[in-house]
């Protein structure tokens, strides 16, 4: 399955728990700056637990930017060593949307997010901010799919495709958008698409893509 790395802003976001990356396929990067001295004990005890999977990355002195630049550039030494992987920036900071792109444009799977809850390869939790039912307010259209029955769709129809399934990102890509209809954000069918190959069900070399679906 293809290796995640989860690039960790700790001075933006104070991550408690690393409970949804206990998998084998997920390593941890914790940034660390100099006034971070104070950890959680379950977030401790997770670092340890996952062994050579997670390591701290701790800056020596502070400055503008400082953990930012550091993390860019032990993302670059991970995208280099392994360009299959997929790299999670957890952050809050808008500021590193400009490399996620960048990387994109290179066919390198990124994403950022406020959250680890949040990352592309979880379903989207209920209840959470911004979503209508969570204030009560009822909405004027049917509620959209979770991320979770849209992979589930998308899984099921590629199967059913045999020998005919997308060969190429791109195609891939617009055989999702219709499968989860074309009124859906092109932004939702990203997620669906970089869960899957997070899930290790699509396999991505250059622009080409290959399939280990699961057996029915």
């Amino acid at each position: 399955m293809k290796t995640n790395y989860v690039l960790i802003d700790y001075e933006n976001v104070h991550v408690s728990s690393l409970a949804l990356l206990e998998d084998p396929h997920f390593q941890v990067r914790l940034f660390l700056g100099p006034n971070n001295k104070k950890l959680s004990v379950d977030l401790v005890l997770a670092m340890h637990r996952f062994g050579e999977r997670a390591d701290y990355i701790v800056l020596e002195t502070s400055g503008a930017n400082a953990l930012d630049f550091h993390l860019a550039y032990y993302l670059g030494l991970l995208t280099a060593a392994d360009p299959t992987g997929f790299f999670h920036i957890i952050s809050k900071d808008t500021g590193f949307d400009p490399l996620v792109r960048h990387l994109k444009a290179r066919k390198l799977l990124a994403a950022r997010s406020a959250s680890i809850e949040t990352m592309p390869c979880f379903p989207p939790a209920a209840g959470v901010a911004g979503d209508p039912e969570a204030s009560g307010a009822v909405p004027s259209t049917p509620a959209p799919l979770a991320v979770a029955d849209l992979i589930e769709r998308a899984v099921a129809d590629l199967i059913k495709r045999k020998a005919a399934k997308p060969r190429t990102t791109k195609t891939l890509l617009s055989t999702l958008h219709a499968q989860c209809g074309k009124q859906r954000p092109i932004a939702e069918v990203e997620g669906v698409y970089q869960a899957l190959v997070a899930r290790g069900y699509v396999k991505v070399n250059g622009t080409q893509v290959s399939y280990a679906l699961p057996a029915v």
